[in-house]
């Protein structure tokens, strides 16, 4: 079948101006090459002998914000899209959050985790990361915990969580 493409940011969340961050491309499929487009603008192309493919954002500044994709090429002919990836550069003025794991970082399969972020500022909104994935979880100011239930391999990894004021 036609292979896939992920596209995620290392590491996740905002970037301060100054700031840097990696954008991540994965395919199963190594012998092509990948080409990032931001805003359906042709930024680079890397041919690739291993899977992945890492661009890097350093010194950020306010006109790296946007959306970002990857297409994995064979010759002239794109074979697969990522999904869309928001990248977002906003001076982050809140001290940092922290991000606790209960019962701890080591647990059976099965387990329930609860990731608890705490933010030292009242009257702020939390996003959860799990570094690779595309998808921010939105913790409400109620609740700045998430619980995982029956944990999996496929839940295991680094998590970070960055607030803003509302």
């Amino acid at each position: 079948g036609a292979p896939t493409i992920s596209i995620f940011q290392k590491p996740p969340g905002v970037i301060p101006p100054g700031g840097s961050t990696t954008i991540c491309c994965i395919c199963q499929r190594g012998y092509g090459s990948f080409v990032l487009y931001k805003g359906g603008r042709r930024l680079h192309t890397l041919k690739q002998s291993g899977s992945r493919a890492k661009f890097s954002i350093s010194n950020a500044t306010y006109k790296d914000r946007g959306t970002y994709v990857c297409h994995y090429l064979e010759g002239d002919t794109v074979l697969a899209r990522s999904d869309e990836l928001e990248v977002s550069v906003e001076e982050l003025r809140l001290p940092r959050p922290d991000l606790s794991v209960l019962p701890g970082h080591k647990v059976a399969a099965g387990a329930d985790v609860m990731l608890l972020c705490t933010a030292t500022h009242p009257s702020t909104g939390c996003y959860l990361y799990l570094e690779g994935q595309i998808r921010a979880l939105l913790l409400s100011r109620e609740q700045s915990y998430h619980n995982l239930s029956h944990v999996q391999k496929g839940d295991s990894g680094r998590y970070s969580c960055q607030c803003y004021t509302i």
